[in-house]
């Protein structure tokens, strides 16, 4: 497994968090752009390797430089925060470079397709003592996650944590699925969840073991159970299944601890059983990613610590890859 060795704490001074986006896809135009409204006058650049998708959101959202070539951003030192969302096989060396260059890094999830990837970013992380990484775990930050943090108080110890994603069909042609450029939707996506679970119970994954739906599943598969086992005890199982009705809500948490659980519906209702008041909330679904962005960029400008700790964005990337690995060998395999 890569080294974590990150040595001294990293100290960040406070910057100007001014922006470049690499990638001008659904993802930047549906989601990061108005989730970054009200800091948009901060975006210098937005690169797309055509140049018209970023030429056309530059022009929409006031963006003052639209280019072709990312490595513009990166050599300007303006740029102190760069955001990556391209098609998730370029991730790791956009990654490299941003760092490389002394920027901070925002990248979409997944961080890493590969152990190799994995190594080079924690190298290159740790390299450069001032720069923060930053991958796109928004769900951590939703305000149901959060009222559920709450609600499990400082230190609950070992829990149960069921998380259903009920995914959709993607036809197997979909880069998405494609090893090389996606990596998959267990890599690609399912480490939201990893992460989701990390953080509600505050460890790391200490082993997985995945078993997926068919005779003889391929490792792009999107019909999976990934059970994880928790340095604290926790034990936690992610259903990643992609054959189910759209009907049917896309994504189900439940927590089981201390004679209590929590069940999170949807990212628009959270309920709750076991307390001495009975709590039932239900609001507009957010996923957290303005919250998100904020806190990302707030830190920034004040120089404070990383929104998620590295260690934790390794464990997810590492649990992720172990997961195939299980999967191939029909084990339990080590984190």
């Amino acid at each position: 497994s890569p080294s974590i060795n990150i040595g001294s704490k990293k100290e960040f001074g406070k910057s100007s968090a001014t922006m470049g986006i690499i990638g001008a896809g659904n993802f930047t135009k549906m989601t990061m752009l108005p989730a970054l409204k009200k800091h948009v006058s901060k975006i210098k650049y937005i690169a797309s390797a055509n140049g018209l998708s970023a030429s056309s959101l530059a022009k929409k959202h006031g963006i003052a430089k639209a280019t072709t070539k990312y490595e513009e951003m990166l050599q300007d030192p303006e740029v102190d925060l760069v955001l990556i969302t391209t098609r998730h096989h370029l991730h790791a060396a956009m990654t490299i470079d941003s760092l490389n260059a002394g920027k901070h890094v925002f990248v979409e999830k997944p961080l890493a397709l590969n152990d190799d990837e994995l190594n080079q970013i924690i190298k290159a992380y740790n390299i450069h003592v001032n720069c923060s990484l930053t991958v796109g775990y928004n769900r951590r930050f939703a305000p149901l996650t959060q009222e559920i943090k709450a609600l499990l108080g400082d230190k609950p110890g070992p829990m149960n944590i069921v998380i259903n994603m009920n995914a959709g069909f993607i036809p197997s042609e979909s880069w998405v699925q494609d090893m090389f450029q996606g990596g998959g939707r267990i890599i690609g996506e399912a480490c939201h969840h990893i992460d989701l679970a990390s953080y509600l119970c505050e460890s790391t994954v200490q082993a997985v073991c995945m078993n997926s739906l068919g005779p003889e599943p391929e490792a792009n598969t999107d019909n999976a159970s990934i059970l994880l086992r928790y340095q604290n005890g926790t034990n936690a199982v992610i259903n990643y299944f992609s054959n189910g009705s759209k009907a049917y809500p896309k994504e189900r948490l439940e927590v089981y601890y201390q004679s209590k659980t929590l069940v999170l519906d949807n990212f628009r209702s959270l309920k709750t059983f076991g307390f001495s008041k009975k709590y039932n909330y239900t609001r507009s679904q957010d996923k957290g990613h303005k919250t998100q962005f904020d806190q990302l960029i707030k830190g920034i400008l004040d120089g404070q610590n990383s929104v998620i700790p590295f260690e934790s964005l390794v464990n997810t990337s590492l649990t992720s890859l172990r997961a195939l690995d299980s999967l191939k060998n029909n084990n339990w395999v080590n984190v």
